[in-house]
């Protein structure tokens, strides 16, 4: 476990003496980040699907818990390889091949932990107007100070700091997120809920590939991030277990009680699809929105907290050198930036930015279906200090990989559509040609581009890269000065 103190380790391997733990204190990092009472919103979103509830539901079980099982593999490397996930990426892509995928990392962890501060400090202004206390420019202000104060000086700090800060966002969310439920489980009508019309096969796989990338899938990228301090004799079986189970246990409760819940209403649903937290304090006597809104900004913060650790690792794996710490600060303050710009001059900017990001959420899962190959093809622990040598085992850069996330990517952005801004609108230009009924047909919104980018980088991978990572394993490493990374 890294000491007390700001992590002064980087992307380097992590020495032995700093490795300890069990594996099961993973479940606190993967279930602080996924207990935002947002979950509860995901059942609005899912039902617009046109799916019924019992649909929607398992959707929502298969969706989630396979996307955090993604992660629960990614998760071994960093215990076979106690470097980061995409220092370890490598391995698969080349020390500097590997350069493209880490950037696209960064700029996925740094959008989406501004979405999540963005949504922190509107949700407190929110619970604030509704209090009658003002919910104005003065009390946004002082939501963003506290909410990026916690934030960035939590990711500034590095891994013990995340980890302890976690395990308390766990604790408090989860408990408050279970008085939420009992004070709105009254608005719950059943005879409502199962009457809900069943919808087509395109229609549910359209709600799975929505959870799948709301959840699991956008966490792929910074797996290992959080298993690479434990000791290598962990269990892997463990680590799989812990990071799958503490990432999706929130999720699927609270998807499934959203369900209940914007099932029961239309109005609630609609009202959720205009206002995902603000929505969900109208079901509240008013003596507890203070302590929603303490849920809510808690699970909201415990994700940002990892995306912006996560996010400045991946800075440095792109090829920036700079100390960790200072990496982090660099994202805080774009983070910052990002959320002062959507919240007081350009609200109408979120749905743009949140396109852009799920546009960038193909090319990920097309890296996401090469690293999982890749892991699942390895049967030894990574040759460390190859990682930073470009003459090593695992090369400077490989072809095959990059081509897989490129296909991948082209064939995915084709098959998909994105509603969330204008700009968008050229993707899907492989639904009409392949006789998928076009832009407006009943695949548009089925998601098809990112299983099809999965399995392109997953499938290319198991059938290309197999020899070239038992050549790997049977190397031996070079009897020459290693070139390592600097530690600035």
């Amino acid at each position: 476990m890294a000491g007390s103190g700001i992590e002064m380790i980087g992307i380097e391997v992590v020495p032995e003496s700093a490795r300890s733990g069990e594996p099961r204190s993973l479940f606190w990092p993967w279930f602080a980040s996924n207990i935002s009472v947002l979950g509860v919103s995901y059942g609005a979103f899912t039902l617009a699907f046109g799916v019924s509830f019992w649909q929607a539901v398992i959707a929502g079980v298969v969706g989630i818990v396979v996307s955090f099982a993604l992660c629960g593999v990614i998760a071994l490397a960093g215990k076979r390889g106690s470097a980061p996930t995409m220092v370890l990426s490598r391995a698969a892509f080349g020390v500097n091949g590997n350069r493209l995928t880490a950037a696209l990392s960064w700029l996925l962890t740094v959008g989406w932990e501004t979405v999540l501060v963005i949504l922190a400090t509107l949700a407190t202004s929110t619970v604030f107007t509704r209090l009658g206390w003002g919910g104005g420019t003065g009390t946004k202000v002082v939501a963003l100070v506290v909410v990026s104060a916690i934030t960035v000086l939590a990711g500034v700090a590095g891994f013990a700091v995340v980890m302890r800060l976690q395990a308390v966002i766990t604790v408090v969310a989860a408990v408050l997120t279970v008085v939420y439920m009992v004070l709105s489980a009254d608005h719950i009508h059943w005879a409502t809920v199962s009457s809900l019309p069943a919808g087509s096969a395109q229609h549910v796989i359209g709600a799975l590939v929505f959870l799948m990338t709301g959840f699991g899938l956008g966490w792929v990228n910074a797996a290992a991030d959080y298993s690479r301090y434990l000791p290598r004799r962990a269990s892997a079986r463990g680590v799989f277990g812990w990071t799958t189970f503490g990432g999706a246990l929130g999720p699927v409760v609270l998807l499934i009680f959203g369900l209940l819940l914007a099932g029961s209403s239309a109005d609630l649903a609609d009202a959720i699809g205009a206002d995902p937290i603000g929505a969900l304090t109208t079901l509240l006597p008013t003596w507890f929105l203070v302590p929603f809104a303490i849920a809510a900004v808690l699970g909201l913060i415990g994700g940002a907290v990892l995306d912006i650790y996560s996010s400045g690792l991946a800075l440095l794996t792109a090829g920036v050198r700079i100390p960790r710490y200072l990496a982090a600060g660099v994202d805080g303050v774009i983070m910052i930036a990002g959320t002062i710009y959507v919240v007081f001059f350009g609200s109408s900017f979120i749905g743009a930015f949140q396109g852009f990001l799920i546009t960038l959420g193909v090319p990920i899962a097309a890296w996401c279906g090469v690293m999982v190959a890749d892991v699942a093809l390895r049967r030894r622990d990574y040759a460390e200090d190859e990682l930073f040598d470009p003459r090593g085992r695992y090369g400077d850069v490989r072809v095959l990989p990059l081509i897989l996330v490129v296909a991948g990517t082209a064939i995915g952005w084709g098959l998909v559509t994105n509603s969330f801004a204008g700009w968008l609108g050229w993707q899907g230009y492989l639904l009409g040609p392949l006789g998928l009924g076009g832009r407006d047909g009943d695949w548009a919104y089925a998601g098809l581009g990112i299983l099809v980018a999965l399995l392109i980088g997953l499938v290319g991978t198991l059938i290309g890269s197999a020899a070239t990572v038992r050549r790997q394993e049977a190397a031996t490493s070079p009897v020459r000065d290693v070139v390592t990374e600097p530690r600035a």
